[in-house]
């Protein structure tokens, strides 16, 4: 259960013809690819949303600090990226270091992690797209709107998407870039608009208080209250400066998908040069632009009077400016269509490496012949995800995004650690400085913001992982290729 696939075994996998991916992607890709996917509802709505509840105008604080955790765990992927440039991220890392079954584990977690985060986003598309078609007078019978109050309905625009943007990711990695690069144009564009108009429009004022006055927060009971309340009794605060790092947690979702870069490395040209400055180059600009825009709607409207559902957008309504509210929303419905690819991107990558290793059935690595593209793990995928999104609102399950990203970053941390004690003599082009301090620091931070999050979302975390071993355990360990052959050649 914990033998280790040696990193020349995962790089002799890439060059067999009928499982190979296609190289074709540059680092100026992979920083599109992270800036897409990074940039989507954390900065168009979580924004408004933590400055109303939790932290006030210190939510530019809350987004350095989730920076701050995201960047520690974005040094030991780029290690690992330009050491191991296998599709698979976390998963081939952890195959590398820490054994099958973590790497089990942990590429398991991410199915559901991406699956999850893409139908999320799908169906925050599709509600984007019904607001703007209302704004022109046109509207979907509430039966095809989604499942809504209670109510049951089919998202057919959610379904829709998840299904285009599926027959995209066939047609070739290159293609998709190529989207992305458009798209992630008109969503910069947009936050960049955001940035410049509304700096004309701050008032000092609403600053005052920086960060408000700390305020017990409601934590609520049972499986509603964050485990780490029920476990020491710490019940987290809102505002102050305790508040600040309880926001750090809730906006630590706008930055999920940096680490999506790592699962590229196999269709990338020059991977050990190109990941680490794909990841830590987006990672950078996203952080740059997330406080730029929490500044200035903090700036132009009270944070006591941000709205939750569309807090850019209103803010420039109350200083009388619907023109550039519709801009916003507009740019907020084209940016959450490259965050939807680029997470369906990268959960069939993960599958593919899966299925390649014989953890999955090895159908699902076959490569397309013409446009050397994963088509049926594609196929799979984006069906299932697309039938989620047409079904399901899946509000709560939206946190489990955020746990599996954060125990993928532990797992990466550990995994640097142990692979420089066991593989010393490897060649890295890119080394994560001050091992093992810093990846410690990266498993620490990492794991106190999963602290902050509820019961309930450990216990589906709990269950999701108890299928997984159950599925490794009848199909996976019997046919692995490590274990059949004792190498995968």
């Amino acid at each position: 259960m914990f033998r280790t696939k040696s990193v020349e075994q995962s790089i002799r996998d890439t060059e067999e013809p009928e499982f190979a991916l296609r190289k074709s992607l540059s680092a100026l890709d992979l920083t599109v690819f992270g800036v897409g996917v990074i940039i989507g509802t954390g900065i168009f709505v979580l924004t408004g949303v933590v400055a109303r509840q939790t932290a006030g105008p210190a939510t530019a604080i809350a987004f350095v600090v989730s920076g701050i955790v995201c960047a520690l765990a974005a040094l030991c992927y780029a290690e690992f990226a330009s050491t191991v440039p296998v599709a698979g991220s976390a998963y081939t890392f952890s195959y590398a270091s820490l054994g099958e079954l973590p790497a089990w584990i942990i590429g398991w977690d991410l199915v559901l992690e991406l699956a999850l985060g893409c139908a999320v986003v799908a169906v925050g598309w599709s509600g984007y797209v019904r607001s703007l078609l209302g704004n022109a007078g046109a509207s979907l019978p509430d039966f095809l709107s989604g499942t809504q109050n209670g109510k049951f309905g089919f998202d057919l625009l959610a379904f829709l998407l998840v299904l285009i943007l599926t027959c995209v990711l066939i047609l070739g990695v290159k293609l998709s870039s190529r989207v992305t690069s458009i798209i992630v144009g008109v969503k910069v564009t947009v936050v960049l608009l955001v940035i410049i108009v509304g700096a004309f429009f701050i008032n000092g004022a609403n600053y005052h208080p920086f960060i408000p006055p700390s305020q017990a927060a409601a934590g609520g009971g049972g499986l509603r209250a964050p485990i780490i309340q029920l476990m020491a009794g710490y019940t987290p605060t809102n505002f102050g400066v305790m508040g600040i790092f309880t926001a750090a947690a809730v906006v630590f979702f706008a930055y999920i998908g940096f680490d999506i870069v790592a699962t590229a490395a196999e269709e990338t040209v020059h991977p050990q040069r190109d990941v680490p400055r794909g990841i830590l180059g987006s990672l950078f600009i996203c952080t740059v632009l997330y406080v730029a825009v929490s500044l200035v709607v903090t700036g132009m409207q009270h944070y006591s009077r941000l709205t939750v559902d569309a807090p850019l957008a209103d803010a420039f309504k109350s200083v009388g400016h619907p023109f550039w509210a519709g801009l916003i929303s507009f740019g907020a419905a084209v940016g959450l269509t490259s965050v939807c690819m680029i997470l369906l991107l990268g959960q069939t990558r993960v599958f593919f490496a899966m299925s390649r290793d014989g953890l999955l059935p090895r159908t699902f690595s076959r490569v397309h012949h013409r446009f050397g593209t994963p088509y049926r793990s594609t196929v799979l995928l984006g069906v299932i995800v697309a039938i989620v999104a047409g079904f399901t609102s899946i509000k709560e399950l939206a946190e489990l995004v955020n746990i599996g990203t954060l125990f993928a970053f532990v797992v990466v941390a550990l995994g640097v650690i142990i692979l420089r004690k066991r593989r010393p003599d490897l060649p890295r082009s890119f080394r994560t400085p001050l091992v093992p301090y810093l990846p410690i620091a990266s498993v620490l931070a990492s794991f106190w913001l999963m602290l902050n999050l509820p019961a309930e979302t450990w216990l589906r975390f709990g269950i999701w992982m108890a299928i997984g071993f159950v599925v490794y355990f009848v199909y996976g360990r019997a046919h692995s290729r490590l274990g059949l052959f004792g190498d995968t050649r």
